[in-house]
């Protein structure tokens, strides 16, 4: 495998999050949700200015995974407690095996009073769910959410205990 970096992004970063956004879920939602609402949702949550706003006010850290200099994958979370977090994102372009678990491994590290971490995963996302799994996680409960012009995701809540 070789080498790479794990870095905190900032709002320089936020087009190249953006991209990467893009082009992780052209490449994997397709078969779990329609292109309508892929397109509905990368507007939603991806538009340049969102992802300030996330970072800035709401309370989103944004990591960046990059290898050979070019970023592969980029990951949110926020504190919702003491040593409990929440994340809200975890996309990675990455076709060398084993880039995921190193990734969550790395962002592990960066948060070592991290007693909880909580996530939420389409139910149809069967390659995500077993990802998380491999990780530790196990599923809390499932959600319905109203996410606009009728859309719903329909989630489980992932929970890991470190």
């Amino acid at each position: 495998m070789t080498a790479f970096f794990f870095r905190r992004a900032t709002a320089a970063d936020v087009s190249l999050i953006r991209q990467l956004a893009e082009k992780v879920w052209w490449e994997h939602y397709p078969s779990i949700i329609s292109e309508a609402q892929i397109a509905y949702m990368l507007e939603k949550m991806y538009h340049e200015s969102v992802l300030v706003t996330q970072m800035e006010e709401e309370g989103q850290v944004f990591w960046l995974a990059e290898q050979q200099g070019q970023a592969f994958g980029f990951v949110s979370l926020n504190e919702t407690g003491p040593g409990e977090y929440f994340i809200q994102k975890f996309y990675l372009d990455a076709r060398e095996r084993g880039l995921g678990t190193v990734v969550f491994g790395l962002l592990l590290e960066q948060y070592p009073g991290l007693q909880t971490l909580r996530l939420r995963v389409n139910r149809c996302n069967y390659k995500s769910i077993n990802f998380y799994y491999k990780m530790g996680f196990k599923i809390e409960f499932c959600i319905d959410t109203p996410f606009g012009e009728d859309y719903v995701l329909d989630d489980f809540q992932m929970i890991f205990k470190a």
